[in-house]
């Protein structure tokens, strides 16, 4: 079954994505799959955890975004975590990981304990999650959320690349959370100041965390009109 998803992959790849796909930092073990048809498999296949666990020990870049999206955040234990934490090497498989832990119960465990790596992947990793944490944990007070602003605000200038988007992503998460939360985000960011942030040969940018905050909140109040 691994061995026909792969060879799938492999014949769905294209040099434009993977040229694409290097730009964004991600290394030469990859197909070049687009995330339309990565959907497509990960609809067909659904969830396998199983598979899922085999597709991340290929070590192909789009074999574990297919991974993150057929795994099972329920059987996500802590020591493979641990162990694919260890394995990540740019932004892009970052973000899919993240994204995936969010949904797992291990989530507000797996943030606090990377915030402290020295890695800048993994610290990039556990500052995403707190951002997971804010829009998806609603069981959270304020209180869990406000340490987090005052210690961002004080290690980001000094801190890793990618460890600083994730951490300017984490005051944007935490202040479209609530009414409160926003006036402290806010005040936070303008504290912080302009966020730096190399995105090498891409045409990203760093999003402006008062207005995207701004902008953000506008939406779901006029969504909630509706």
């Amino acid at each position: 079954m691994t061995t026909d998803v792969l060879q799938e992959l492999e014949a769905l790849g294209t040099e434009q994505n993977r040229k694409v796909y290097r730009r964004h930092g991600v290394g030469e073990n990859l197909y070049g799959v687009s995330y339309a048809n990565l959907g497509k498999l990960k609809k067909r296949l659904k969830t396998d955890h199983a598979l899922a666990l085999e597709l991340w020990a290929s070590g192909n870049h789009d074999a574990r975004v297919l991974a993150l999206m057929i795994a099972d955040p329920g059987q996500a234990d802590s020591d493979t975590l641990d162990a694919w934490v260890q394995d990540l090497d740019n932004y892009v498989i970052v973000d899919a990981f993240s994204s995936f832990i969010g949904s797992s119960p291990l989530a507000r465990q797996k943030a606090e304990q990377w915030i402290e790596s020295d890695d800048e992947w993994t610290g990039d990793a556990g500052w995403s999650l707190i951002g997971q944490l804010a829009l998806k944990d609603s069981s959270l007070p304020d209180a869990y959320f406000e340490p987090y602003l005052a210690r961002i605000e004080r290690e980001l200038p000094a801190s890793k690349n990618r460890v600083r988007h994730a951490m300017n992503n984490a005051v944007i998460a935490i202040g479209v959370r609530n009414d409160v939360l926003e006036a402290e985000a806010v005040a936070a960011a303008k504290r912080i100041g302009k966020v730096v942030v190399d995105h090498g040969k891409t045409d990203c940018k760093t999003p402006d965390a008062i207005a995207y905050i701004a902008k953000t909140r506008a939406r779901r109040a006029e969504r909630k009109k509706a």
